[in-house]
């Protein structure tokens, strides 16, 4: 099994332009009071890239990530927008077995991360993770894709979404492809990140991310939902709050106690 392991320098820059991480966050911060300070946790939080605008909207967040290198851009991006450890505190731990003593009003799992988790025990573990951090009235907040049933039918799909992107830290534009590989049975997606990029000798170099996903559907994550403690309020489909449909692009879920 192989979990996610993003190249830490690369991962801002080849997310910068990517629509969705451009609604996700406003469309979350709207879901919180307008004028009550709420604390949130966010789980699998990488760079900070969510966790910094909830903070400088004005609530206290704690983000947690197993990656130092990661967690390491996201202390410096905090710092250079003024942040405090009070209101973002950055936390290196396993969100598998994550007990910070403390309950939250918010517990979130942004953009496909859920995902990175494929087995039942990993996400049975990460939702308990959840309900522990949870209080009485708490609200869990999950976003992931719905599957594209086109795109799993197919053994393999490769070349998807090209996209050139500039990395600061090397000086350097790279090329990303996606490459993904789907084992139905096991309900796993095997995805592969190709990088190209050419240096100043104009020498080809190559580079390469390989991880394993799932993919759930609706009533099966009512279900997983359900068997952990959790249950959903309301889905939406979309970042436009609309309901979700058999085309909607996302399956965000708003979960209280059950």
């Amino acid at each position: 099994m192989k979990s996610y392991r993003a190249i830490a320098e690369y991962y801002d820059a080849e997310n910068e332009n990517h629509a969705v991480l451009r609604e996700d966050v406003p469309f979350f911060l709207g879901q919180l009071p307008k004028r009550r300070r709420q604390s949130v946790l966010e789980l699998a939080a990488g760079t900070a890239r969510a966790a910094i605008p909830i903070a400088q909207a004005g609530h206290r967040v704690v983000g947690v990530d197993y990656a130092a290198d990661m967690l390491a851009i996201a202390r410096r991006k905090r710092d250079a927008v003024g942040l405090r450890d009070r209101e973002l505190q950055l936390l290196r731990a396993d969100v598998l077995k994550l007990n910070l003593r403390r309950r939250f009003d918010w517990v979130c799992i942004f953009f496909n991360t859920f995902l990175g988790f494929p087995t039942l025990d990993q996400q049975d573990a990460v939702l308990q993770t959840v309900r522990r951090h949870l209080k009485p009235n708490g609200r869990f907040w999950l976003d992931i894709f719905q599957p594209d049933l086109e795109r799993l039918a197919k053994q393999s799909v490769t070349g998807i979404d090209p996209s050139p992107f500039f990395v600061p830290r090397y000086d350097r534009t790279v090329v990303k492809t996606i490459e993904i590989r789907n084992h139905p049975s096991r309900q796993l997606q095997r995805l592969t990140f190709h990088y190209t990029w050419f240096d100043a000798s104009g020498r080809q170099h190559r580079e390469k991310t390989v991880f394993d996903a799932t993919f759930l559907f609706p009533r099966e994550l009512q279900l997983l939902l359900e068997r952990n403690g959790l249950k959903v309020e309301r889905l939406f489909g979309n970042y436009d709050g609309s309901p979700l449909e058999d085309d909607s692009p996302r399956m965000i879920a708003r979960c209280c106690r059950a």
